[in-house]
């Protein structure tokens, strides 16, 4: 079983895993003779910034970390957090006769791999073991079986990472001047946010539509049980043969698109329904086909994180960080991945588990496979599926929490996609009658029932929109046939409305990327993480709301880097990026005409990349290149881009310290302005809400003259809430050690700007207020908080029940306020604001509670804060148990500890002695060194690179 080395002897292996939890796992697996150690993910990379690039690169490479004038030559650096390991890595190495580099199957585990051996540089037989499940037969065949380094791999991973460091760090620079800085680019996470925005701005175009129609009862005049009901519930469908108006009838601006189908209206709905009241029915038709549903196949990464949003409430990176435990631990196999083929191995396991839970007759006669759906799918990866060639049933896991959920919706996915099909019939009924003005009334009722369920036994897929019906629902109409005659019970008429189209979840997104074959499927989790993290975007439930911010940003991108942010563009991007991996293409040219434009390119590119940078750059005649687009920047307009016109004069201004609404011009007589709530969804900003806004006072508003020190006193809305405090004259010392500090107080939450006096004001400013002393002399005062009102004695606060306790509260009730044990956490705990159900992991019930840092969920044990978009009022169970699930993910918060500080010795001073010339020489090179370290932190924070390229798409 042990490889033995070129010298012919079984001597020690160095196995170089990315996790320290797989090194843990893998080493079990090995035994003696392998030491197996982790390079803890990438131990180089691109220079984040110009103090880490080497002193012989000067210009545009400082700062880029790419040599765009030598063939786009990446310098890469060693991690300054990922030294110590490297150091690590070269004793373990040096002591070792062989070398395996087991790092993911993926580009970027190759990637890896690569750069492991360009930086140990072995003078040992390198071996690149592939595993993609961590097993012990797995893992042991994949030592027998190593192969060599792919360098196509490599070469399409690097080819990505430039290119992605170049879009983020020309085009990131122009957010900073033109938008707000610290934002970013990149070449998905922008187009990510830009669906994001497109899908706002149909929201706020949207024109809803009313239509009406009819619900009837029909009896059949049997007695019914559950498998032959009575009486069928049917809608109104057609009138005189025309089809009756439906929401998918009605465009986004609220009008019908064909004036075939009969739109009702409230009053002809109510007239059609009285004439039927005493009408005949009859069954005109009844038409029964067979119904049968096919398992759905493996899940690959997108299906996964998918399925997760909808039934376990998980975010996408929260499905990934916990399949990467699942995965290091080895539970299932390597999860990221666009496959759904299944091994024969897994295939036979999963049919033999079929057999014993379900039974033969739920296996079908020949094992299923199925075809990849996504283009340039790596075919020769797995699905993703229990490890093993005997699937562990979840029970048999020993999980626990998030990580077992996970495992159940894997295993049953699997298992199910290996059972027979769900087989029953679908029946449409047609039901008549005639109104007593003469008009033809068709009903219709549809109904399923399921004869065999299949592969429902073990799994049903859930979908996106909650008030969808699930392939397992079964619709029982009663055994009627033609001519039946029915009778009428009730009529109702039903109004509805359209409505805008819904905004993405984090799963809706990744579909729609994954269909526009936009990016790749192991980088939506981060991509989703990135727009929320930058605020490009934040959650409202689960849905995905575009900030003002975004806004801003998508419109510069769109007005003047159109093609960066098409989507077929980006989509074809992607194909020439795979031609590279596959050796159809080749990565300089390419770069080239991306970055450089047509003019300046070699002969060679491809038709792909020629079609790529023409599309959508306005004229055919100039294909220009990124670095051309960068740099015309006087044409950018910074005020127009990040305006926009909410209707009756009013604009909405996204500026450096917010949003804010503004009719008018600065300085012009009847100019108004007013802030906007950030967490705001910008489809909700009408015109009316934006006059509320401009009419809430704002300014200064004068409250009269302090009679004590003859100071004016105003009241404000400051960033921080409203608050009063005194103007002092001018000439006042504002800096230096004679400065002035004004009185200034916050309103009480029961106080407004526009009904503060000037006695409340003074009343306010009084504080804190000197209550007494205690018995031993320390002072006991009454303040305002940001929390409230409360009481200080030295370091120990107590809060008070009201706000006018402030001002009349006695020495003797302060004292015997801290006469009683300080009340703490869940003895002075008020009720739950909201009450959300039980926890699918814990069990426990969920609630939200008002906390000290705002409003909170939690089911007892953890805790985790509403984000910005969640409110008490509209947040869901399902979105309560997402934000708990994103805790525990990140486990338990680390305790700090305090640093010990020695005791200073003292030492006898001693004469200083005279500096040889050796010594002057090495304090010379200290200072030198010190010198260049300073110069190189300002060279850092000045650098232009973009934050947050690590993983830029």
């Amino acid at each position: 079983m042990s490889p033995t080395s070129e010298t012919g002897h079984a001597g020690r292996r160095l196995v170089i895993v990315e996790s320290p939890a797989k090194a843990k796992t893998i080493k079990g697996y090995l035994g003696p003779g392998y030491v197996v150690e982790a390079s803890v993910g990438h131990i180089r990379d691109l220079p984040s910034g110009a103090a880490e690039v080497p002193e012989k690169y000067t210009g545009e490479v400082r700062r880029l970390g790419v040599d765009v004038e030598h063939d786009f030559q990446p310098i890469y650096v060693v991690n300054a957090d990922k030294k110590a390991q490297v150091r690590k890595l070269k004793e373990l190495l040096a002591e070792s006769d062989e070398l395996f580099l087991a790092t993911d199957e993926d580009r970027e585990g190759e990637a890896i791999a690569w750069h492991l051996q360009e930086v140990l540089k072995p003078k040992v037989p390198v071996h690149r073991m592939v595993f993609h499940e961590i097993t012990k037969e797995a893992i042991r065949a994949a030592v027998a079986n190593p192969r060599q380094l792919n360098k196509l791999m490599v070469d399409a991973q690097e080819t990505r990472r430039i290119l992605d460091r170049l879009y983020g760090y020309e085009v990131s620079p122009v957010l900073w001047k033109k938008v707000m800085r610290g934002l970013s680019a990149g070449r998905v996470q922008s187009v990510a946010t830009r669906l994001v925005v497109e899908r706002e701005r149909e929201r706020i175009a949207f024109r809803s539509a009313e239509y009406w129609d009819l619900t009837g009862t029909f009896g059949t005049g049997r007695t019914g049980d559950a498998s032959d009901p009575s009486a069928l519930n049917a809608r109104l469908s057609a009138v005189d043969g025309r089809r009756i108006a439906q929401g998918r009838d009605f465009g986004p601006d609220g009008r019908l698109k064909s004036d075939q189908v009969l739109h009702l209206d409230e009053a002809n709905a109510h007239a059609l329904a009285a004439a039927l009241q005493n009408a005949s029915f009859a069954v005109r038709s009844v038409e029964s086909k067979p119904y049968r549903r096919s398992p759905y196949a493996p899940f690959r990464t997108t299906t996964l994180q998918q399925e997760a949003s909808r039934k376990l409430g998980f975010g996408a990176k929260s499905t990934m960080q916990v399949a990467q435990k699942l995965y290091e631990n080895g539970f299932i196999t390597y999860m990221r991945t666009d496959s759904t083929t299944l091994s024969g191995t897994a295939v036979s396991a999963a049919r033999a588990q079929v057999t014993q839970l379900y039974g033969a007759s739920y296996l079908p006669d020949k094992p299923r496979t199925y075809a990849g759906k996504v283009k340039n799918a790596q075919e020769a990866h797995e699905a993703i599926r229990p490890s093993g060639d005997r699937f562990r049933t979840p029970a048999e896991t020993g999980l626990t929490g998030d990580q077992f959920r996970l495992y159940e919706l894997i295993w049953k996915r699997t298992v199910a996609s290996q059972m027979k099909d769900a087989v029953g019939n679908s029946v449409t009924v047609k039901i008549a009658g005639t109104s007593s003005d003469g008009r033809d009334a068709e009903f219709s009722a549809s109904g399923k029932t399921i004869t065999f369920h299949g592969f429902m036994k073990a799994y049903v897929e859930g979908a996106d929109d909650p008030n969808a019906e699930l392939d397992d629902r079964e619709r029982r109409l009663p055994q009627v046939a033609e001519g039946d005659a029915l009778t009428a019970e009730e009529i109702t008429v039903d109004g509805h409305a359209t409505k805008p189209p819904a905004r993405y979840t984090e799963a809706s997104l990744v579909k729609e990327l994954e269909e526009r074959e936009i990016g790749r499927p192991s980088t939506y989790a981060s991509i989703i993480g990135t727009i929320l993290d930058r605020g490009y975007v934040f959650k409202k439930g689960t849905a995905l709301v575009p900030s003002f911010l975004s806004f801003a940003v998508v419109n510069l991108l769109e007005t003047h880097f159109g093609r960066l942010v098409d989507y077929d563009f980006t989509a074809r991007m992607e194909d020439d990026l795979d031609r590279i991996a596959r050796g159809e293409a080749q990565s300089v040219p390419w770069l080239k005409r991306f970055y450089f434009g047509a003019g300046d390119g070699p002969e060679g590119v491809t038709d792909t990349a020629t079609a790529a940078a023409a599309a959508g750059n306005g004229d055919g005649d100039h294909l220009g290149g990124l670095k051309e687009l960068v740099t015309d920047l006087g044409a950018i307009d910074a005020r127009e881009i990040s305006s926009f016109p909410i209707g009756d004069g009013i604009m909405l201004r996204v500026g450096r310290y917010g949003p804010y609404v503004e009719r008018g011009e600065k300085d012009a007589e009847g100019h108004q302005r007013a802030d906007v709530p950030e967490d705001m969804a910008p489809d909700e900003l009408t015109v009316e809400y934006a006059e509320e806004l401009l009419a809430k006072p704002s300014g200064d508003f004068e409250l009269g003259v302090d009679p004590q020190s003859g100071h004016q006193i105003v009241a404000r809305d400051g960033r921080y809430g409203p608050y009063v405090t005194e103007v002092l004259p001018d000439g006042t010392p504002k800096t230096g050690k004679n400065a002035v500090k004004p009185r200034t107080a916050s309103l009480f939450k029961s106080m407004s700007l526009d009904t503060v006096t000037l006695a409340d004001a003074l009343k306010l400013m009084s504080l804190p207020r000197v209550v007494g002393t205690d018995a031993e002399g320390v002072e006991i005062t009454a303040q305002n908080g940001r929390y409230g009102p409360y009481l200080k004695k030295g370091t120990d606060s107590r809060s008070l029940t009201a706000e006018e306790q402030l001002f009349d509260i006695t020495l003797d009730e302060a004292l015997a306020i801290y006469a009683q044990p300080k009340q703490r956490g869940r003895a002075a705990a008020k009720p739950p604001l909201k009450e959300l159900g039980t926890d699918p992991v814990s069990g426990s019930p969920v609630v939200v509670k008002d906390g000290r840092f705002g409003a909170y969920v939690t089911d007892g044990e953890t805790n985790a804060t509403l984000r910005t978009g969640d409110s008490v009022e509209e947040i869901t169970p399902e979105r309560g148990y997402e934000l708990l699930a994103e805790k525990r993910a990140k486990g338990p918060a680390k305790k700090k500890t305090a640093k010990k500080v020695p005791a200073k010795k003292t030492t006898a001073k001693k004469a200083p002695a005279k500096k040889t010339a050796a010594a002057k020489k090495t304090a010379a090179k200290k200072t030198t060194t010190a010198a260049k370290k300073t110069a190189a932190k300002t060279a850092t924070k000045k650098s232009s690179a973009s934050s947050g390229t690590k993983t830029d798409e």
